[in-house]
């Protein structure tokens, strides 16, 4: 089983950014659509924003349908469901110091994981969506590397 701090086994992760609108929602899709029911996996920002097209037609070319996901903040989060979080990712500058602020007195492991925002980029509606698919694609590396589970049967499982 994957692993946080002090050994534990990671059941439940928070991605966060700026807004919920194109990095955490991507991170969340993906863990979900890779790890199921096996991890519990919600998304946050500092503030809500709205769901970027651009992310959902990233995510979208490679099966994983975002179309339906709500933005959320931080403060929301915190307030509906509390942070009880095995791990936070943070993919933003804002969202990891809004997060080291929010954590001091819980147990959650915090990392951060810096990623471009991709709306920034201009050009053809091609080029913007490249700069998606270059985040989508980062995400997904990292995503699959760190809540890899070992293979059943393995040395050590």
């Amino acid at each position: 089983m994957t692993e946080g701090g002090a050994g534990r086994p990671i059941q439940a992760v928070l991605f966060t950014c700026a807004m919920n609108a194109i990095r955490s929602p991507m991170a969340e899709a993906l863990a979900r659509h890779y790890f199921g029911r096996s991890v519990y996996v919600q998304s946050a920002g500092v503030r809500r924003g709205e769901l970027d097209p651009f992310a959902v037609a990233a995510l979208d070319e490679i099966g994983i349908d975002a179309s339906r996901h709500k933005p959320r903040s931080l403060d929301e989060l915190e307030e509906n469901e509390g942070l009880n979080f095995d791990l936070i990712i943070t993919l933003s500058p804002e969202a990891h110091h809004k997060v080291l602020d929010m954590t001091r007195s819980i147990a959650a492991d915090v990392e951060y994981w810096p990623m471009p925002d991709p709306s920034v980029m201009h050009g053809t509606r091609d080029q913007k969506l490249d700069a998606y698919r270059q985040v989508r694609d980062a995400l997904q590396a990292k995503i699959q590397a760190r809540l890899a589970r070992p293979v059943s049967g393995a040395p050590g499982v």
